[in-house]
């Protein structure tokens, strides 16, 4: 695993100021529900921290419309260090597949840090009779427009990696989506759907015991998770990466040494053995990078995803 370890120095009136910060509850947001990957992460960093700063970090869920419900009511919250949101690349793709947004991730919002990154993971019910990515593609074509993949709506970041996979391996298959993660997970178990690509940490514990089968992971890179787990690429499906990210955002105008502060926090929190240890179960690589290292990995996500939205003329429904 790679770690990449800001040193924060805060100098002058600005260490003042954030001296005195918090002195009150500081909120979380995330925008989708209990169960999944960015409300894990939230919990773990907001567990820490509440323990750091003698504060109470609370996580407040608030899922729907592809996170857009909650991205908006964070842009429009008071730009004093109290209320965060934790993102993934859903944050990035969303300005290109939603038309009219009342929000822009640059604009309305202030990097703090890249916390880490994870694979996707190609998921099948067991019942399913496919070991490989192969087998699923012979399959699907032999079965054109049978097979149906689950999402937890449209112009998510599941079905755009869905989309993605289905139009670079030249298959036909239906889109499911749903509203929430659980009914997703049980419909894919049950096999009333047959595909999903999911974040691996909310689906990692369903693969280890044989509820749902793994067919390949949406990096260039395996994952030291599911090390058994080949890539889209070594499955054949050449041109494939979807690296999910997770970052953490405060409102636009926050005041730096507000910023510089919290990123410290961060960075103590994921420096810790339970927090690396449980980073890890979940299949997540730690990068807790600097402010300005999301800044350009959100221009580099916006610009990659914009394009395979043109491609594939993808709208949210």
């Amino acid at each position: 695993m790679r770690w990449t370890w800001a040193l924060l120095a805060a100098t002058g009136g600005g260490f003042a100021f954030a001296q005195d910060f918090p002195n009150r509850t500081v909120r979380i947001v995330v925008p989708a529900a209990a169960g999944g990957a960015v409300d894990a992460i939230s919990r773990i960093l907001a567990q820490k921290v509440t323990a750091s700063w003698n504060r109470q970090v609370v996580v407040e869920n608030r899922p729907g419309a592809g996170g857009n419900i909650a991205i908006e009511h964070v842009a429009k919250s008071a730009a004093d260090g109290y209320t965060y949101l934790t993102v993934s690349q859903s944050f990035a793709h969303n300005i290109s597949v939603y038309p009219n947004l009342s929000w822009h991730p640059v604009r309305d919002f202030s990097p703090v840090m890249l916390i880490g990154t994870t694979n996707g993971v190609l998921l099948v019910p067991p019942t399913l009779p496919v070991k490989s990515v192969k087998e699923l593609i012979a399959l699907a074509k032999a079965r054109p427009g049978e097979l149906s993949y689950a999402t937890t709506g449209s112009g998510t970041s599941g079905h755009m990696y869905m989309a993605f996979f289905a139009a670079t391996a030249g298959i036909n298959v239906a889109h499911v989506p749903y509203r929430d993660v659980t009914q997703a997970q049980a419909d894919l178990i049950s096999g009333r759907v047959q595909l999903y690509i999911a974040p691996m940490p909310a689906f990692i514990s369903l693969v280890r015991s044989g509820r749902l089968r793994a067919l390949a992971v949406t990096g260039t890179r395996r994952s030291g998770a599911l090390a058994e787990v080949p890539t889209m690429q070594e499955g054949g499906v050449q041109g494939y990466e979807a690296v999910t990210w997770y970052g953490f955002y405060t409102v636009a105008k926050t005041p730096r040494e507000v910023i510089e502060r919290t990123h410290g926090e961060l960075v103590k929190a994921l420096q810790s053995a339970d927090v690396r240890e449980r980073f890890a179960a979940l299949g997540i690589e730690i990068v807790a990078g600097t402010p300005e290292h999301l800044a350009k990995h959100l221009e580099d996500e916006v610009g990659k995803w914009a394009k395979v939205a043109k491609t594939l003329n993808m709208k949210a429904e």
